[in-house]
C-alpha cells in the first residue's frame, strides 16, 4: 500500500510521544482524522488518548482493517470517559462497528469479547464518574452556599451595630451580600442555550452514542445487562449481536434492552434452543425494522426423528420468519432440517442475497426446491458445504447455477462428496458464473487429473480472483478408501513421500500459462478467507 504525503507526515508527528505539549493545541481539526489513523496504524496509545481526548467533530468511527492494536482501543475509551469532562471534545457519536479482530492475532488486536467487556465497563465507569463529579459540584455548592450565609450575617450584625448607635437604618449595607447570593445562583442554572460546561451536566444525560458489535456469553452476559440498564453519559447501542451458550430467556432479555432501530444481525450459536425456543425468538426479532441477516450455528435443531408437535412448531418457525421483512442473509448450520428448506425459504417475503446451509443434510427435494426458489436469481454468496452431492441431486444444482450465473460472487462445495466424473459434469456450469469472485471446493475426492480440469476452467473465468482447491488423492498416505468422506480427508495424514511438489508445478504452470497474475489458488483451508478479494 502506497501511503499518501499526509499519512506519512502525521506518522512522523505521532512518532515522539514527549513533543506533543508543542503542537497538539494548534492542530486545525481537519487534521485530527489522519493523526489519529497514524496513532492506531503505529500503535501509539499515548497520542490516540490525547487526540480522542479533544475530538473536535461529533462522530468519530475507527477503520476496522487493520485491526487496532489492543492497547490502543484501551487507551481510545480511556479517553471517551475523559472527554466527558474535557470542554474541548465535541464528540457525540462513537463508532466501532466491525473493529473487533481475531483473539491473539498478528498485533495483538482485541477480540469481540474483549471489547464488548471493554465497552460495558466504560459505559459502567462513565456513570460512576458523572455520579462522583455531580457529588463533588453539590458540596462546592453547599460550600459556597455556607460562606455566603456567613458572610451575609456578618453583614447584618455589622449593620444592627450601626443601628443601635444612630438612628439611621443601614439597609444599603445587605446589597453586597445579596448581590453575591444572585451571582452564585445565576453560575449554578444552566444556560438557556444548553452550551453549559459538561461538568454541569446531570449523570443521566447522554452525552456520547457508542455504536458497536455485541459478543455475548454467560461469562459476560451480567457485564452487558448491567451496561445497557445503566443511564448516563454514553449510552451503549448494538448493530451485530453475537450470542453463545446463553438460554434462550437470557436472549428475549437481551433483545428486550436494545433500541428498536439498530441492530442490524443476530447471530446465535451454541446453544441449545432447539425449534420451540427459535419459534419464540422469532415474533421478538419482528420488532426490529432494519434486521437483515440471522445466523443459526449448532443450536440443536433436529428434525431427522418424529418429534410431539414438530408439525405446529415448523408452522410457528414459518410465520415468524414471514415477519422479518428486510431479512437479506441467513445462515444455517448444522441444523439437521432434511425436506424442510421450502417450509423455510417459502416463507421469506424478499429474496435473500446470502444463503448458507453447511451441514444441513439437504435431501434431493431441498435442493430442487432452491433451484427454482424466489431466493435463486438474488444470491451473491452461497455456501452448501458438507451437503453430500450426487448424480441424483446434480441436475438440481446446475439448473441453480444456471439461474445464480449473473449475481453469484461467492461459491462453497466444499466436502460435499465431488469425484472427478461428478465435478467435470459440473464445470459447464461452474463456467458460466460470469460474477463469480472466490470458489472453494476443499476436502473433495479429486485425482490430480480431476484437479488440472478444475484448475483450467477457473483460469477461463475472468471475474475469478479466489480458488481453493482440494489436495488431490495420490498426496495423501496409502490406505484412504475408494471415496473418502470430506472429514477422513481432513483427517488423513499427507505423504511425506509424495512428490507434492509435482502438483504445485503443476498447478502454477497453468496459471502462468494461462497469464492470470490476479488469481490466488490455494489449498489452505484454515487461512482460507473470502473476503480478501471484496
Amino acid at each position: 500500500m502506497v501511503l499518501s504525503l499526509l499519512s506519512l507526515c502525521a506518522s512522523e508527528v505521532v512518532r515522539d510521544h514527549s513533543s506533543s505539549p508543542c503542537w497538539l493545541s494548534f492542530v486545525p481539526m481537519e487534521l485530527f482524522r489522519p493523526l489519529l489513523e497514524a496513532s492506531l496504524s503505529g500503535c501509539r496509545p499515548l497520542a490516540v488518548g490525547e487526540l480522542v481526548q479533544r475530538w473536535p467533530e461529533r462522530t468519530l468511527r475507527v477503520r476496522r482493517k487493520p485491526a487496532p492494536n489492543r492497547l490502543c482501543i484501551q487507551a481510545l475509551l480511556l479517553a471517551v470517559v475523559r472527554g466527558l469532562l474535557d470542554p474541548r471534545c465535541a464528540l457525540q457519536m462513537l463508532d466501532l462497528c466491525g473493529l473487533q479482530g481475531n483473539e491473539g492475532g498478528t498485533g495483538d488486536p482485541m477480540g469481540g469479547w474483549s471489547l464488548t467487556v471493554a465497552l460495558c465497563t466504560m459505559v459502567v465507569q462513565a456513570r460512576s464518574g458523572a455520579q462522583r463529579a455531580q457529588r463533588e459540584r453539590k458540596r462546592c455548592s453547599d460550600l459556597e452556599r455556607e460562606q455566603d450565609v456567613k458572610r451575609e450575617r456578618a453583614g447584618n450584625h455589622t449593620g444592627d451595630e450601626e443601628v443601635a448607635g444612630s438612628d439611621t437604618c443601614g439597609e444599603e449595607e445587605l446589597i453586597p451580600g445579596v448581590r453575591r447570593r444572585m451571582e452564585v445562583e445565576r453560575k449554578r442554572e444552566p444556560t438557556s442555550t444548553g452550551s453549559g460546561s459538561k461538568q454541569e451536566v446531570k449523570d443521566s444525560e447522554v452525552l456520547v452514542h457508542v455504536r458497536a458489535d455485541l459478543f455475548v456469553n454467560a461469562r459476560s452476559w451480567e457485564r452487558v445487562r448491567g451496561a445497557l440498564t445503566t443511564s448516563g453519559p454514553l449510552n451503549l447501542q448494538c448493530r451485530y449481536l453475537r450470542v453463545e451458550e446463553i438460554s434462550v430467556s437470557s436472549i428475549k432479555t437481551l433483545l428486550g434492552l436494545l433500541p428498536q432501530q439498530g441492530l442490524l444481525g443476530l447471530d446465535v450459536r451454541y446453544s441449545n434452543i432447539g425449534v420451540a425456543g427459535l419459534a419464540e425468538l422469532l415474533p421478538l426479532l419482528s420488532s426490529f425494522p432494519a434486521l437483515s441477516s440471522l445466523r443459526l450455528h449448532y443450536c440443536n435443531l433436529d428434525l431427522r426423528r418424529e418429534q410431539p408437535d414438530q408439525g405446529e412448531a415448523l408452522k410457528e418457525l414459518s410465520e415468524g420468519l414471514k415477519q422479518l421483512q428486510e431479512l437479506r442473509r441467513l445462515s444455517l448450520t448444522a441444523l439437521r432440517l432434511p425436506g424442510q428448506l421450502r417450509v423455510l425459504l417459502s416463507s421469506l417475503p424478499q429474496p435473500l442475497e446470502i444463503l448458507e446451509l453447511p451441514y444441513l443434510s439437504l435431501s434431493p427435494a431441498d435442493l430442487s426446491y432452491l433451484s427454482c426458489s424466489h431466493h435463486t436469481p438474488t444470491l451473491q454468496q452461497l455456501d452448501l458445504s458438507e451437503n453430500r452431492l450426487d448424480e441424483d441431486t446434480l441436475s438440481s444444482i446446475r439448473r441453480l447455477l444456471s439461474q445464480a450465473s449473473g449475481s453469484l460472487l461467492h461459491l462453497s462445495l466444499s466436502g460435499c462428496g465431488l469425484t472427478d466424473n461428478l465435478l467435470g459434469l459440473l464445470l459447464p456450469s461452474l463456467g458460466c458464473c460470469r460474477a463469480l469472485r472466490s470458489l472453494a471446493l476443499a476436502l473433495n475426492p479429486l485425482s490430480i487429473a480431476g484437479l488440472m480440469q478444475l484448475v483450467r476452467t477457473a483460469v477461463r473465468m475472468p471475474s475469478l480472483r479466489q480458488l481453493l482447491y482440494p489436495n488431490p488423492l495420490e498426496d495423501y498416505q496409502p490406505g484412504l478408501p475408494e471415496l473418502p468422506s470430506s472429514a477422513q480427508l481432513l483427517d488423513w495424514p499427507l505423504d511425506d513421500a509424495a512428490d507434492i511438489n509435482f502438483t504445485s508445478s503443476q498447478i502454477n504452470r497453468a496459471l502462468k500459462e494461462s497469464g492470470r497474475s490476479d488469481l490466488l489458488l490455494t489449498c489452505d483451508l484454515l487461512n482460507y478467507d473470502k473476503d480478501l478479494v471484496d
